[in-house]
């Protein structure tokens, strides 16, 4: 995805709260949502700035960031099994009651 259309989009529905705010809770709600969009504008240029760094050492050297991404997905999937291999449970026999129909 284009992240000039998600910037797009972001601003858009970012406009439509700063009215919405404005009419429901005047100046003070005003001025919280001027400075949720400050935030959201400096979160934007740090997300394109990392983009770029990323994108740049990317083209410098891919075997690194082949072993790099191989690395992660090696430890995201010993960590997604380990998860879901939890053995079962036993319980004492004392909690059971008896094995004998």
């Amino acid at each position: 995805m284009d992240s000039n259309s998600v910037g797009q989009t972001v601003k858009e529905i970012a406009d439509k709260a700063h009215d919405a705010a404005g009419d429901l809770m005047g100046e003070t709600g005003t001025q919280a949502v001027d400075k949720a969009r400050e935030l959201g504008g400096k979160a934007q240029q740090l997300y394109a700035d990392t983009t770029e760094i990323v994108r740049n050492k990317t083209v410098d050297s891919p075997f690194t960031a082949l072993a790099i991404t191989a690395g992660l997905g090696f430890l995201l999937g010993a960590i997604w099994a380990t998860a879901n291999s939890t053995p079962p449970r036993s319980y004492p026999k004392r909690y059971r009651g008896s094995d004998q129909y």
